[in-house]
């Protein structure tokens, strides 16, 4: 009786669990690592509906045991990751391992283990490796009651940002023991989130003032950088919409803490933030090549992991040579356009990525780029519309504002001229967002463009004058109850940049001016 409850102390004693996470899509989910020595076959197993790379693990955690000192002893060691009927992937996992299999063998206190997240990998020497997505794991602990997470050093300034949180960077093993067998010498990574957003800037060597003429294509951009709208620019070779397009970041508004959170956590997910990065301050400019596949513009795999889309989250999706891209990329864009999120489906579950982009698309009028100058247009009428024809109505209804880049003179090109500057068209487009931050806070958007049409009706109320130019322009231009409320949108952006509380006639006629494509292109009117 006695040998019998002997060895259920010490069966008892040979078993340890700590917490760690795994990535589902951009939010995560806590995994319970448990480790169990036992007399039997030596072996270290690893179980739990696992990766291969999860598998390896095991290798990778008793060579850098030895590596720190750390002989694994004879023994059957099982560890196992539940939920077990959650497929586990990555290489986060190593730490935790490690972590789980010291407890039981005595090497550190499992007291130190409570109520503690860890992840990271680990190399055969015992570096501690970064890992992606530790915001959305610390996150996940955080909303879990997990105060406390030990992390890969250069992972620890992305973590540190979050509230409410105790992020600990280590950057070996032999650190991980110490700071486990004595808990007050750790020292948690700092981030001032308050002052990073308070100083940052706009860091763009490209600039508005170095382009000559083009005085209508750039207010067109500035209205459409002030409520990230999407914005089509139209024109023949060498016009300056490429130029044009990839000065837009340097007029985009400062990024809310709530936006830089986001675009650090689709970042993170991805693999894309740099190292010792705590916050992504700058919004993001994607410019994908046209041979770009319809799943690296969505996102995807076999485990889903963010797209172009979802990258340029709060930034620009910039398009150029719009009609080259394959026609299923293009039509993938309808949906996260609309819904300013995109869900991908698979066996396992449907993951939910953001797409709160604003679209810049550039293409020439036809294939040889110069219609309808027919002095030097040399396609037929059947060429010209089946290049058009690559863009889809519905797809065209989605852009916000169309505007037409016309050739550049030589005397426009040659003149020497003071042109205005990106920071002073910034301060308005900044002072047209501040005042949309106040109109919407109680709501959880940031701009006009994210609006749906209950929000447009109550936010957006026109005048009788106003509402009779909008139903004329309905009926005489065919417009469709989404260009119709893209119409209104645009108009209210149009009136912030002007500092008016009111849409204003002028304002929609701005408005229905940048709605339309010249007929010489598409035939008809949008």
């Amino acid at each position: 009786m006695g040998n019998f409850a002997e060895k259920g102390v010490i069966e008892l004693f040979m078993f340890s669990k700590v917490q760690s996470a795994a990535l589902n899509g951009l939010d995560a989910y806590l995994v319970r690592v448990e480790a169990d020595i036992s007399d039997g076959m030596p072996q270290l197993l690893m179980v739990g509906y696992l990766s291969s790379e999860v598998r390896e693990a095991g290798d990778r955690v008793r060579t850098a045991l030895r590596n720190t000192g750390i002989a694994l002893p004879p023994k059957r060691i099982t560890v196992n990751l539940a939920p077990a009927g959650i497929r586990k992937a990555g290489s986060r996992f190593d730490l935790p391992v490690a972590a789980a299999i010291l407890a039981s063998l005595e090497k550190i206190p499992k007291e130190s283990l409570k109520d503690v997240m860890l992840t990271g990998e680990l190399s055969l020497s015992g570096q501690v490796l970064p890992v992606p997505g530790i915001l959305a794991l610390a996150e996940a602990a955080r909303d879990s009651g997990i105060r406390r997470c030990i992390v890969p050093d250069k992972n620890a300034a992305e973590g540190a940002v979050l509230d409410n949180m105790e992020i600990i960077g280590v950057s070996s093993l032999s650190q991980l023991i110490e700071i486990l067998r004595h808990p007050e010498r750790a020292v948690p990574e700092q981030v001032d989130t308050d002052r990073l957003l308070r100083e940052q800037a706009c860091i763009c060597d490209a600039d508005f003032a170095q382009i000559n003429g083009q005085s209508v294509t750039k207010r067109a951009a500035e209205v459409a950088a002030a409520g990230m709208h999407n914005l089509l620019l139209i024109g023949p070779p060498g016009s300056g919409k490429t130029m044009i397009a990839k000065r837009i970041p340097g007029i985009l508004p400062p990024v809310s803490l709530e936006e830089a959170l986001e675009m650090t956590k689709i970042y993170s997910v991805a693999g894309l933030l740099p190292e010792q990065t705590s916050l992504m301050l700058g919004r993001p400019f994607r410019a994908p090549h046209h041979t770009v596949t319809p799943e690296a513009l969505a996102g995807g795999g076999r485990i889903p992991a963010p797209g172009e889309i979802s990258l340029s989250s709060g930034g620009i999706l910039f398009l150029d040579e719009f009609p080259e891209y394959k026609r299923s990329a293009l039509e993938i864009l309808r949906q996260p356009l609309e819904e300013r999120r995109i869900c991908i489906s698979r066996t396992a579950g449907t993951y939910v990525f953001p797409a709160k982009c604003m679209l810049v698309a550039a293409m020439n009028p036809c294939a040889c780029g110069y219609y309808p100058d027919r002095k030097r247009c040399t396609c037929t009428e059947q060429e010209v519309s089946h290049y058009l024809g690559k863009i889809s109505r519905p797809l065209l209804d989605r852009i916000d504002i169309c505007a037409e880049v016309p050739a550049i003179s030589y005397e426009e090109l040659t003149e020497k001229q003071q042109n205005e500057s990106s920071l002073k068209i910034r301060k308005r487009v900044e002072a047209a967002h501040g005042m949309q931050q106040e109109r919407y806070r109680e709501l959880s958007i940031h701009f006009n463009a994210y609006l749906n049409g209950n929000q447009v009706e109550y936010y957006c109320p026109l005048g009788k004058k106003e509402q009779k130019l909008l139903k004329n322009a309905f009926g005489k231009l065919n417009l469709s109850a989404r260009a119709y409320y893209k119409i209104i949108k645009t108009a209210r952006t149009i009136a912030d940049l002007e500092q008016e509380e009111r849409i204003l006639e002028q304002h929609l006629l701005e408005a229905l001016h940048y709605r339309l494509p010249d007929k010489n292109y598409w035939g008809r009117e949008l």
